[in-house]
């Protein structure tokens, strides 16, 4: 196998063409294997196979430097930089990240997860290529459904303006996640057909040399262009023509559901997916039913529609109430407030991880105005997504601070419904919600009118400890009681149900016969919800326990591991609660 004998680009360079193109069999055959065992971005690798031997066949790396937007597709990269054993090895196969990693080998440049950021990234590394009065290429790779994101364009306008060495490699595999939206993808659509020779190119507008590969996985066609733009003095396009699943037949036939896919049976192409209830079947229903009930809903989102359950058949049934606006969550949001203001009921969702890109957004194009448009925050809590570039803890402290903005938390399906409801319906102010991950049900009567901001619950009223456990750490909460009970503590239980603000009566209340106040939330404690408890406790008398995660960037840590290094064990929350008490 030679996959086995590369252990630098210096070894793909020794080999002919016809080697090449073995050794990419090789590399698709081993990224099945793997992904079968372990999941991960299918879609995107097994189509970039051929572009990542062509580039280190002829650029120099690491001395050129090639950045790669989003890194999701770099697992054939790190195949070819002394990484292959982690994916021919079973037992090394959790031994390299899904993204590039500095840490891991001098050939990865950046930690990288989100979209649309190479361009600006490599430019960065080209000019302080410049400044220093080096040599060497810098190649920003960028899939064409990055380029609806802003970022992306903010780089190539700026990029567009240098007389420097700087290459671009646009993986055109006609998809984002799912389809692209935009007029831009017209220019793309437009090039392809006419073999890079349309006079509508997007890439030449902005100041770029531009080349058009169609075979974009044929490594000999590949090479020869990679060979015409190295060492350009000018900022250079080489836009390639790939296809997304190459080698995989259900992901060359399915390549929005392969785009990332879970484990599964590489001899048939069933995805284990597992089974039970998930929210982004809930909200799929539950939105839907929005929709078709008033035309004035519209749901938006932002190239993940599988977070909301929206395949292509229900965004068919959903029409012109649902709008993807591709990776650009920063219009999302402008866009939900304008829908608000103009009288329709926007919804917008998005990953937790995701809505960190909003800011400004939030904070003046939607707060501000105090428009009320309802924002579906998924994924939120150690218990998302875990990859230092996909964290979703950072929210609560993110939106829990911006003046207009109520953020709710609920407990379980049925209270994340009527927040729904109300959070829809009410004209007076922006509202978050905060979707939990796992799914439970609870029977309680919830309230239907959250109009009485700051509002909490007492769920059960007891002496000594008050619990204030936040959403989906209500659960943590109640079994945090169940030991405290053991102990002969029978603590005050109460659902917060608001992130954003404090239920002052409350609190002044339940400090006058209560010694310890513990809050429990998922996510980072600084700036968050327990803190807010904390500082209007300041003069009460009252010892409070704040209780959520340290603020780290985590990598892959399992989400117990994660609460226990945080002491959110409810054994541990109960032990400190009871130490407090002494």
């Amino acid at each position: 196998m030679m996959l086995e004998k590369i252990k630098s680009p210096a070894d793909v360079k020794a080999l002919d063409v016809h080697s090449l193109e073995a050794l990419a069999a090789e590399m698709r055959t081993a990224l099945i294997q793997k992904l079968s065992k372990t999941g991960g971005h299918a879609g995107p690798n097994l189509g970039f196979v051929d572009v990542t031997i062509a580039l280190h066949y002829v650029f120099d790396s690491p001395k050129d430097k090639i950045v790669y937007d989003v890194s999701h597709q770099s697992y054939s990269h790190k195949m070819l930089t002394g990484r292959a054993e982690a994916f021919l090895d079973p037992e090394k196969y959790w031994s390299v990240t899904g993204y590039t990693e500095p840490c891991e080998s001098e050939h990865d440049h950046f930690m990288v997860g989100h979209t649309s950021t190479s361009v600006s990234l490599a430019l960065g590394l080209a000019t302080a290529r410049d400044l220093k009065g080096e040599t060497g290429n810098v190649i920003a790779v960028i899939g064409g459904g990055s380029l609806s994101g802003g970022e992306a364009f903010e780089g190539l306008d700026n990029a567009g303006e240098y007389a420097t060495n700087f290459i671009v490699v646009v993986n055109d595999n006609e998809m984002s996640i799912a389809e692209n939206h935009g007029g831009l993808y017209k220019s793309l659509a437009e090039l392809r057909a006419t073999a890079g020779e349309s006079g509508n190119n997007y890439f030449k507008a902005l100041g770029f040399d531009y080349r058009y590969v169609e075979r974009g996985n044929d490594i000999a066609t590949l090479i020869e262009a990679f060979k015409a733009v190295k060492d350009s003095k000018r900022p250079v396009v080489v836009h390639v023509h790939t296809q997304k699943g190459k080698g995989l037949v259900w992901a060359e036939e399915d390549r929005e559901g392969w785009h990332w896919a879970a484990p599964f049976d590489a001899a048939t192409g069933v995805i284990h997916w597992g089974t039970g209830e998930s929210y982004s079947e809930i909200l799929a229903e539950y939105l839907l039913a929005k929709i078709k009930a008033d035309p004035k809903v519209v749901v938006i989102h932002s190239a993940v529609p599988a977070g909301i359950g929206f395949n292509a058949g229900r965004r068919k049934m959903a029409g012109r109430q649902y709008i993807d606006v591709g990776i650009a969550e920063e219009h999302a949001v402008a866009l939900a407030s304008g829908l608000a203001k103009g009288g329709a009921k926007p919804i917008y969702s998005t990953h937790s991880t995701f809505i960190q890109r909003t800011y400004d957004q939030l904070s003046q194009d939607l707060c501000a105005n105090n428009n009320p448009a309802t924002l579906l925050v998924t994924c939120a809590g150690a218990d998302g997504m875990n990859d230092t570039t996909h964290l979703c803890i950072f929210d609560i402290p993110l939106m829990s601070n911006i003046p207009n903005l109520v953020y709710l938390c609920p407990t379980c399906v049925e209270e994340m419904k009527v927040m729904a409801d109300w959070a829809i319906d009410q004209t007076e102010r922006p509202v978050a919600i905060r979707v939990p991950n796992g799914v439970t049900h609870r029977s309680d009567v919830f309230d239907k009118d959250y109009s009485r901001l700051n509002t909490y619950k007492v769920e059960h009223r007891g002496t000594r400890v008050a619990i204030f456990a936040l959403g989906s750490f209500y659960d943590r909460g109640v079994a945090a009681a169940l030991e405290l009970k053991k102990a002969g503590v029978d603590a005050t239980l109460v659902n917060p149900r608001f992130a954003s603000g404090v239920d002052m009566a409350l609190v002044e209340e339940l400090a006058c016969d209560h010694e310890v106040f513990v809050t429990l939330e998922n996510g980072v404690a600084e700036g968050g919800f327990g803190q807010k408890i904390a500082t209007a406790c300041g003069t009460l008398g009252v010892k409070v326990l704040v209780r959520g995660l340290a603020k780290e960037f985590y990598d892959k840590v399992p989400f117990e591991t994660l609460c226990e290094n945080n002491r959110l064990s409810p054994r541990q929350v109960a032990d400190d609660v009871l130490e407090a008490l002494k």
